[in-house]
């Protein structure tokens, strides 16, 4: 069983691009730099029963999951919500809060639900005043310690960075994250970038405050000419096609390529993995707070989180078997960091990464 310190910790790991409605109502009560809320009563509780079976309209869906995986989710949603029609915009997080942010200082964020890598992203929107707080019923099923404990945002999977290789050009698959400082992987390796992928920005952000690691071992990482590259599925492609040996990787991309018949395989490093547990939040300017909740609760509901395992995510949901191939939570070794320094920190971290890697 994790320690409580340890899921506390989690926590803190914590592309369609379709078109976006405008909404002539939808505006935005928080501003930049402004203190976290104490959320109104009224927002605190949960809604009745018969709210979500009402929920209809639209709502825009913000999130970096990968185009696939958004098509499959939005249509098992509308089996129990048909009439909620879901606008989808996907990037990866770090352009995704690119474009909630532009949109704030243009005068109202078009999006109603948010679903993006890590914690950290979420913690920063919660300092502006920007997220809504809704307890969904279905938290009582997610442990505490996964959930903001004001309702702001809430974990929906559980997601490690790995190693992965390609098995036609590493034969004896590493063991350790020094596997990509080691002389065989020269050249031959490649990570994505943290001004794109959160789930990287958040990585950057525990490897260079772990003993044992910090910003030598992202050197060490430069020296031995790491790639970077804009993304998760960039990587992927990068290592299946045999073009990189070695990649740095959330691990539910792999298992599904392997089965597709690449020659690729994953490894949990001995030393242990950042984790991120891809949370979702309501924004606070949305106008269709009922369909917003109905879409959280789906997504954190049995049926939404047997979806995902489906698809190939571990579950965050207590009693969901996560998918072959991958390890559920209690297995993990987990490197993390202090949830409010990731947090101050990370703009610093994106430019020292940039300093040192040029990218």
């Amino acid at each position: 069983m994790l320690k409580k310190s340890t899921i506390l910790a989690l926590l803190a790991a914590t592309v369609i691009v379709g078109g976006c409605g405008a909404k002539s109502n939808n505006t935005n009560a928080g501003s930049a730099g402004a203190a976290e809320p104490s959320a109104p009563a009224s927002s605190q509780a949960s809604p009745s029963a018969e709210a979500p079976a009402q929920a209809s309209g639209q709502i825009s869906f913000y999130t970096s999951q990968p185009e696939e995986d958004v098509v499959k989710l939005i249509a098992a949603f509308n089996k129990s919500y048909p009439d909620v029609k879901v606008e989808t915009f996907r990037s990866g997080t770090e352009e995704v809060i690119a474009k909630l942010q532009a949109e704030k200082q243009a005068g109202g964020v078009q999006a109603d639900v948010l679903l993006l890598a890590d914690a950290v992203t979420f913690e920063g929107l919660k300092r502006q005043d920007l997220l809504l707080s809704y307890k969904s019923p279905e938290i009582e099923h997610i442990p505490a310690e996964l959930a903001d404990p004001d309702g702001m945002y809430t974990g929906t999977k559980v997601m490690a960075t790995v190693i992965t290789v390609n098995t036609d050009q590493v034969t004896s698959l590493p063991t350790s994250w020094k596997a990509l400082t080691a002389a065989e992987s020269k050249d031959a390796a490649i990570m994505p970038s943290p001004l794109y992928s959160g789930a990287a920005a958040y990585n950057v952000g525990v490897f260079s405050r772990t003993d044992g690691f910090g910003w030598e071992f992202l050197q060490s990482l430069k020296d031995n000419n790491m790639t970077v590259i804009k993304g998760n599925g960039a990587v992927l492609k990068a290592v299946a096609s045999g073009e990189k040996a070695y990649g740095m990787i959330v691990d539910f991309l792999v298992p599904r390529e392997k089965a597709n018949g690449s020659p690729i395989d994953l490894v949990y490093p001995e030393e242990g993995v950042p984790l991120i547990t891809e949370p979702i939040a309501i924004l606070k300017g949305t106008d269709n707070e009922a369909a917003a909740q109905a879409f959280v609760d789906f997504v954190l509901s049995e049926e939404g989180q047997k979806l995902a395992a489906e698809i190939g995510y571990t579950p965050i949901r207590e009693g969901v078997t996560p998918p072959a191939g991958l390890k559920g939570i209690a297995d993990f070794h987990i490197l993390s960091g202090d949830l409010a320094t990731l947090t101050d920190e990370r703009e610093a971290d994106k430019k020292k990464f940039t300093e040192l890697f040029g990218n």
